[in-house]
Formats: structure tokens, sequence, C-alpha cells
């Protein structure tokens, strides 16, 4: 079928294209305009922006954090709309379902769940493969692991290495590789309760920076096209911008993405010893080419933060709001759901003042990624105010005029003026995250692209903009009209396949044998476990 999206702005980076014209579109895929043929459907896109679908590389949507997050807040979920009695999820309040349809109306149709566990990786793809319309994603967490922390010690070969690390985002079925706090969840087995970059695990004789650089070397070797998405030590405490500064030194001219970076952007000056860092951080950006990052951009409510870094969470759970929470040990990270609720006090305005301060403050849209890191700075449904908040100076002045003064004297923020244009939107959500990803099918609108499309209606209402696209086409088919869902649609699992050499694989069938009496076939899966039509779709590494 032959459509045809006419009169619209378009607005495609990639590709140089930026102004009035019609995109065209043959079955999934997006086509050069065709002499003399007429089109099956013309969609009317006058008045409209005309973007390549969005893609959330930090959004945590599946697996076991997330489902203890639901089952302990089940207060949370009763404003949401009622579920399809049909879904296999749809007793357990905001689920994986919505979690599609509330993601597609707002034009996203790629999103990255960050931190898979291994060993839970086939709970996590069976809850992904649930929601529906967009296309997901997983992060594979290493570092905190037994086999990894003992090869290091034992002085592997990088060869070694490389092969258990292509094991791991094989069997998994992963995009890439996430460390979380780096031999922190080891140390905290031990009743280490501070864990920073040089600090050394117990009985395993290795520091975060050594498992950090291990693990970056394996994925530049390996080829796998995202660098290594690093949770660095010391997230949420006053001085950890020196942290992020060790940590940026370390990559030594390699690539590295570091998370949520506004959670480490706080600083230690004025009375309260709690000041905005973020100037700091955002030069340390610039002038480090190889360093991208998400900011983690926290807005004010009720969320709850869910996090492999059980050290942290583990500290965290004395300001649980409301007074409940969950910490949990595992053989390698375990993790800790910890309920907040971010006020417009002194601490909530610095922290949701040094979030907007990174955006503003990175120079080069293709290297800061839009994350709230959902759910724990804020639900991604809080993603229009946020373009809003970046796209308005007056946005930004009229939600400062309620919080703390004191705060935002320690802040940039009321003296930036920047705002973002639609092209640095559809750059660093669409053209930017494709590109990290290794994903040459999406993020732009030029031919042979798939057809993941957003067109949104211009208007002065810039989060009702971003809230409710007025269309948005998942390969070529059309979904949401008018920011609601007209149509559901399986999407895929990007994924994927390194090779690792068998001598490997008989190495880890012995380990597990040993450790946990299993075979290794109990750590991997086959396709047909996800029960849908082509659940993956194999992503190439690079040459």
């Amino acid at each position: 079928m032959l459509t045809r999206i006419a009169g619209g702005e378009i607005v495609d980076p990639v590709n140089g294209r930026v102004g009035k014209g019609d995109l065209w579109i043959e079955d999934e895929t997006i086509v050069a305009a065709l002499a003399g043929r007429q089109p099956d459907v013309t969609l009317d896109a006058t008045g409209c922006v005309v973007m390549a679908g969005a893609i959330d590389i930090h959004s945590h949507i599946g697996g076991g954090n997330v489902n203890t997050a639901r089952l302990l807040l089940p207060e949370q979920h009763k404003a949401h709309a009622p579920h399809p009695a049909a879904t296999p999820l749809s007793k357990v309040g905001w689920t994986t379902f919505e979690t599609g349809r509330l993601y597609a109306q707002m034009g996203f149709t790629t999103v990255v769940e960050p931190a898979m566990s291994p060993a839970a990786a086939l709970h996590t793809h069976l809850e992904l493969a649930d929601i529906p319309i967009i296309d997901k994603a997983t992060l594979a967490i290493l570092g905190n692991d037994d086999f990894l922390l003992s090869m290091i010690r034992d002085k592997a070969s990088p060869v070694m290495i490389e092969d258990y690390v292509a094991w791991t985002v094989a069997s998994s079925r992963a995009l890439g590789v996430k460390v979380i706090n780096a031999g922190a969840a080891a140390a905290f087995k031990e009743n280490v309760r501070a864990f920073s970059f040089d600090d050394v695990v117990p009985f395993y004789g290795t520091s975060s920076r050594s498992i950090v650089k291990t693990l970056q070397a394996a994925v530049g070797a390996l080829g796998i096209p995202h660098p290594l998405h690093v949770h660095c030590n010391n997230l949420g405490i006053p001085g950890a911008p020196d942290t992020v500064a060790e940590t940026i030194a370390a990559a030594e001219g390699l690539p590295l993405h570091l998370a949520h970076l506004q959670f480490y952007g706080y600083g230690t000056e004025g009375k309260r010893k709690f000041s905005s860092g973020a100037l700091r951080l955002a030069e340390l950006v610039n002038s480090t080419p190889e360093i991208t990052i998400d900011v983690g951009q926290v807005m004010f409510g009720q969320t709850v933060t869910i996090s492999s870094d059980v050290l942290r969470q583990f500290s965290a759970r004395g300001t649980a709001s409301p007074r409940k929470s969950v910490i949990y040990d595992g053989d390698a990270n375990g993790g800790g759901v910890v309920p907040h609720n971010y006020r417009d006090d002194y601490y909530g305005s610095l922290q949701w003042a040094i979030g907007l301060e990174l955006f503003l403050l990175i120079q080069d849209p293709w290297r800061v990624f839009f994350t709230t890191d959902h759910p724990n700075g804020a639900p991604f449904t809080a993603y229009p105010e946020i373009f809003e908040l970046l796209m308005s100076r007056e946005a930004r002045e009229k939600a400062m005029d309620g919080l703390s003064k004191r705060a935002l004297a320690l802040s940039t923020l009321p003296d930036l003026t920047r705002e973002y244009t639609f092209e640095e939107i559809a750059i660093m959500t669409r053209a930017a995250p494709a590109k990290l990803l290794g994903l040459k099918d999406r993020g732009h609108l030029g031919a042979g692209a798939l057809a993941d499309i957003a067109v949104y209606r211009k208007g002065n209402d810039i989060a009702q903009m971003f809230r409710s696209a007025a269309l948005v086409l998942k390969n070529g088919e059309l979904v949401v009209e008018d920011g609601i869902v007209k149509n559901y649609r399986w999407g895929k699992t990007l994924r994927l396949k390194p090779t690792p050499d068998k001598a490997m694989v008989k190495r880890l069938e012995a380990y597990h044998q040993e450790r946990h009496g299993l075979s290794l076939n109990w750590f991997d899966f086959p396709d047909s476990a996800i029960q849908r039509e082509q659940p993956f779709s194999e992503v190439s590494c690079n040459a």
C-alpha cells in the first residue's frame, strides 16, 4: 500500500530535510516520491510537524523491579484507564499494555529497558512482549556477578572476558551492556555501605575503575554499537560530580555512556551543603566528545525509585514516601524499590533545576538524551511538560516562580535563555538515540527507513502538542489519531547476536552445574518461548 503524508513541516536532521513537504510510505518503509503513482491513502499533515518516531534509550518498563513496584504501590495506579480484560497482565495496575498505549500516544515507537538481569531474561522478555505497538530492547547487567569478578581477579585474558560478555548478550537477547555501581553490590554483601570509584571489592580485589574499563574494552572489541552504559558510583550524594569526573577521565578517549546524570549533579556549596554541580558536569561533557549522557529529569509529584543499585536503595529506604520499601539481595546486583515524592522544597527545587541545566548547558544535542530515568525522576508521562520547559524560557520562568529562591540561587537555571528548536528535539529524541544504539533503520525519514513516524499539530500549548500526537505510524501502519490509539499491533524486541567461543560455553556450563546444580540451558531459552510471531529483530554489531 502506498501512503502519502501531505503538507507537513518535515523535521529530519539526519537527511538535512527541514521544511514543508510530503512523505511517502510503501508498506512498512519510507520511499522517495514516486512519479506517476497515486497514493492509496493520503494523510493531511497541514499545520503539523512531521518527525521520525521517538526513541527512549533509558526507561524501566519491564522486569522484576517494575513488577515489585506495582505490587508495592497498587494505590498509585487508580487514576489510569481500565485495562482490556483479555490482556494477560490486566489486573496489576499500570500494566505493560498501558505502557505501550501511553508511549504511542506521545509519538514514541522504540523504548529501551536499561537494566535486565541476565538470569531473569526470560521473565523480562515475556513482559516486554506484552507491551503493544512499540519496539523494545534491553541492556544486560554485568559488573557485580561472581563469574566476571572472578575472571578479573584471576587476570583472565581480554578475549576470555569478551567471550563471556558475548555469551551474556546473546543468551539474554540484549542490545547492549549496563554496569550499575560497579562492584558495589558485591561489596554490599560484605557489609560495605559506601563504595567509590577506586574502592576495592572484598574477596575479588578489584575496583569499580577496573570493572568499568574491563567491560568498556569488551564492548568495544565485540563491536556492540551502544557504548558501555554506566550507572556511576555515589548516586544522589553531594559531591558526586567528583565521581563523574573520575569516571569520564577513565574513559581515556573510548566511548562511554553515563546514565541519569542529574542524580550525580549535586554539589556541596551553601549553608545546607547541597547545590547544583550541573555547570561543572556540562563543562566535562562538552570537553569530552567520547562521552554521551542521559539526564534523568526530576518532576514534582509522587513516583517510585527502582534500581539494581542495592547499596543506594538500601541507604534511601529511610526517606521512603510513603514509608514502605523492598530491598533484596541477588546473585549479582540485587536491587530495591523505594517510593519517593518530589516536593517543591529546597532539595526538590534543586533536583528539578539541575536536570534542566544539563539539558540547556550541554551544547551538542547528539550527546545528551531525553530521559526521566522512568520512573525514578518522574513517570515517562511527564515528557510533554519537559519538552515545553526546554522549548520555552517563559514556561521555565513561570515554573520557577513557585520554587525555593535559595535553591535557585545556587543554580544557573534562572540565567539560561536557550530554547530548544524542533530540529534539536528531533536530534535528541530520534536521530541521536538511533545512532547511539546502532539502529540504522529508524530515527530518520530518509528512503529505506522503517516507517515509524510521529506527526504533531503545532500550537501554543507545547505540552499538549507532544502529549497528544495527531498521527503516529508504526511500521507504516496508522496506530494513533488525535492522541488516541486506534489500532493495536505487536512490536519486536531488538537484539544483538555475538558469537562466543565454544570453550567459554563449556566453562559456563561447568560453572553453573557447580554453583547452581543447573544446566546452562536454564539461563537461556528458545525464541518460541515468547509466543509472538517473530518476537525478535536482530541488529548487527559493528565490523
